[in-house]
């Protein structure tokens, strides 16, 4: 009996011995990340203003901005331009720093924007000025047609017209700033709000003087001309709001992203057909239909200014579309079809 007892101890000791560890897997080398440095230069002077080691090779021109914004607080992200050349092209905040022609080590150049200011404050700046300003002359308040004229009203139809229609105008501008357009820029220099109210501002009055004076007459074909221009006046505004509708449609929300704008089930889109920038056409149409309507000189001047100005940013646009997209309709004209 001792001995199977010693016997089933045996077996129980043998089986109760640990076998052979399994080999370990061998471990996969990790994979060396190459990091850039980047150096800043400034872009007039040459000097080395910031050094940054280790930058990941898939960070943002964005990322590297805000880097440098730790080294240099008072040029924050808005106001910073970077570039490959001291006098080239801005990067985009989205250029990938391994994408661009550069090294391990890459210099880039900055430039101060100067101050900055969101688009949405200068847009709301600039256009509720003309608003209140023309109410000013409108309502005739006093030390400005002289103290007889206080708060009087014209007797003439088309000047009551004409302050719905320019008030209109206006408050269609600033619902679509703030409901209606995406801007691919978030700010622009603080210096352009100045630059961009006297314009505004200063034609509004101008215009608001003559057409509410008590001295002014109607235009010279009466109420067939009236009714003319106001029919030319409304279908452009209606043309102008449908435009910036579908260029909303055509970029999401958040998003840089450019395409092709095409026409819509939207009669008033079909204009895309024929010109690269149809919100200008129809908004120089709609102060054409003014002109028309109130048949004054400094609504003229403020008509041929503003076509102008718009036409250089048709232009622009124009070229940028053509550049971008192979696939361009060659047919379109920038402006005015055909023509410009």
């Amino acid at each position: 009996m001792v001995a199977r007892e010693a016997s089933q101890g045996l077996a129980l000791g043998l089986i109760s011995l640990p076998g052979p560890a399994p080999p370990k897997a061998a471990k996969k080398p990790k994979k060396a990340v190459l990091f850039f440095e980047v150096e800043i230069l400034d872009a007039k002077t040459r000097e080395k203003l910031c050094f940054l080691d280790k930058v990941e090779p898939h960070a943002t021109i964005a990322e590297i901005k805000n880097l440098f914004t730790k080294t240099h607080p008072q040029w924050y992200p808005a106001r910073q331009s970077l570039r490959l050349d001291p006098k080239g092209k801005s990067l985009k905040d989205e250029d990938v720093l391994q994408k661009l022609p550069v090294g391990t080590t890459a210099t880039l150049y900055f430039r101060d924007l100067g101050a900055q200011i969101s688009w949405v404050t200068v847009f709301l700046t600039e256009y509720a000025g003309p608003l209140f300003i023309y109410l000013l002359f409108y309502f005739r308040v006093p030390f400005i047609y002289g103290h007889k004229y206080d708060f009087t009203s014209s007797r003439h139809t088309v000047v009551h017209l004409a302050c719905i229609c320019h008030s209109f105008h206006y408050i269609k501008r600033l619902l679509e700033t703030l409901f209606v357009h995406r801007f691919s820029h978030g700010t622009m220099p603080l210096r352009n709000i100045f630059k961009n109210c006297t314009y505004y501002w200063g034609f509004a009055a101008w215009m608001a003087y003559y057409i509410n004076h008590p001295l002014y007459t109607p235009p010279t074909y009466g109420a067939q001309q009236v009714k003319l221009a106001l029919a030319i006046f409304v279908t452009c505004q209606l043309g102008n709001f449908s435009i910036h509708m579908a260029l909303r449609n055509l970029r999401p929300a958040g998003s840089k992203t450019r395409k092709i704008p095409f026409p819509t089930k939207n009669p008033f889109t079909w204009l895309f057909l024929l010109v690269s920038c149809p919100n200008y056409t129809y908004e120089v149409g709609s102060w054409i239909g003014f002109t028309i309507m109130t048949q004054c000189l400094p609504v003229a001047l403020f008509s041929l200014v503003g076509f102008t100005q718009m036409t250089i940013w048709a232009k622009g646009k124009h070229r940028s579309y053509l550049k971008e997209f192979r696939d361009y309709p060659p047919l379109r004209s920038p402006i005015i079809p055909f023509l410009l």
